[in-house]
């Protein structure tokens, strides 16, 4: 996993280009009107918001710092943002308290459909190649955009909270931290392990579900909306993490690969009753008026990632690529 600041990407059109152009110190921010025609959920309005966000993670090469805060930047930024949080709270709606909205992840179906099963059941290694490339967006700097949240909380909130993040991180042990085991697990699978590498691959879908965490974490006012977040992905990681591990022993894809996989099914078991109980009941307790956003949080992780998981399945039963542009195959046990 290389620690170098990542390379711009390839531009999706005039928003993404006049982000990266003016990143570059090379052009003019894109106008309002053009942030106003683009589609919410596409690959141009995705990835200038992606660019901006990135600012706060490790930067792209060739950017300056002064970047990150830039005040002419974060005006676009602000009006992406906001048709993209308002795209969500119309679209991801769906529960009206946050007990109704746990209850719905504490089912698992009998008979699943999503990408999990897909993969345990019938999956082969270029399925899981690609699933890899799109998820390391994320999990090349897994927990990261939680850790936003932690300086906006207090008490049992902050207590669970800072107790789950430190076993994403390792628990002090850098082999252990997860974004160290998924590059393993990336290895495993020829990829690249390089930071930022998949993102001109990457579909709109996959940046949607990175970029919905970055715009929680990054606003305070959002704090309800990242714990609901936070709550989806560690209720339901365990079973799914469960599946793929299966996938991966099936098809051979390596030791690493098993690895991070059935990790996650035994630290999110024990991370899913802290989330639950102690970040969720310690942030209502404290403030009883965010379980609106609570809500509001697990069903836009359950949304974005259905739209995701739809189109991964979409292309890989039409036998076609997920990517926008094919993985180059590395040097690795596979053959």
């Amino acid at each position: 996993m290389e620690h170098e600041e990542p390379g711009l990407p390839t531009p999706r059109g005039p928003l993404s280009r006049g982000v990266a152009a003016y990143l570059r110190g090379a052009g003019r921010l894109p106008r309002m009107e053009d942030v106003a025609r683009a589609a919410v959920y596409g690959e141009d309005l995705q990835l200038a918001l992606y660019l901006c966000y990135e600012l706060h993670y490790r930067g792209f090469a060739g950017v300056p710092p002064e970047r990150e805060w830039d005040p002419d930047l974060l005006r676009v930024r602000a009006a992406m943002e906001h048709r993209f949080l308002s795209a969500l709270r119309t679209d991801a709606r769906v529960h009206d308290s946050v007990d109704e909205a746990l209850a719905a992840l504490l089912v698992e179906p009998v008979e699943g459909t999503g990408v999990s099963y897909f993969l345990r059941d019938e999956g082969e290694l270029w399925h899981l190649r690609e699933y890899a490339a799109q998820r390391s967006l994320y999990h090349l700097k897994e927990a990261d955009p939680h850790a936003w949240v932690l300086p906006r909380l207090w008490g049992r909130a902050k207590a669970g909270m800072a107790a789950v993040e430190f076993d994403e991180w390792g628990g002090g042990r850098a082999e252990r931290v997860h974004a160290r085991l998924f590059a393993d697990l990336m290895t495993d699978l020829g990829l690249d392990t390089t930071y930022g590498r998949y993102l001109d691959a990457a579909s709109a879908e996959a940046l949607v579900t990175v970029n919905m965490m970055s715009l929680f974490g990054l606003h305070r006012a959002l704090r309800g909306a990242l714990v609901g977040h936070f709550a989806t992905v560690e209720i339901t990681s365990s079973p799914g993490s469960r599946r793929l591990a299966e996938a991966m022993r099936r098809t051979g894809a390596g030791p690493a690969a098993e690895h991070f996989y059935d990790e996650h099914v035994e630290a999110d078991a024990v991370h899913e009753q802290v989330v639950r109980h102690e970040v969720i009941g310690g942030l209502l307790e404290n403030e009883p008026h965010l379980a609106a956003d609570v809500a509001f949080g697990i069903d836009a992780t359950e949304f974005v990632e259905e739209r995701f998981g739809a189109r991964l399945l979409a292309d890989w039963r039409a036998s076609r690529s997920s990517l926008r542009e094919p993985l180059a195959r590395e040097a690795t046990h596979i053959s």
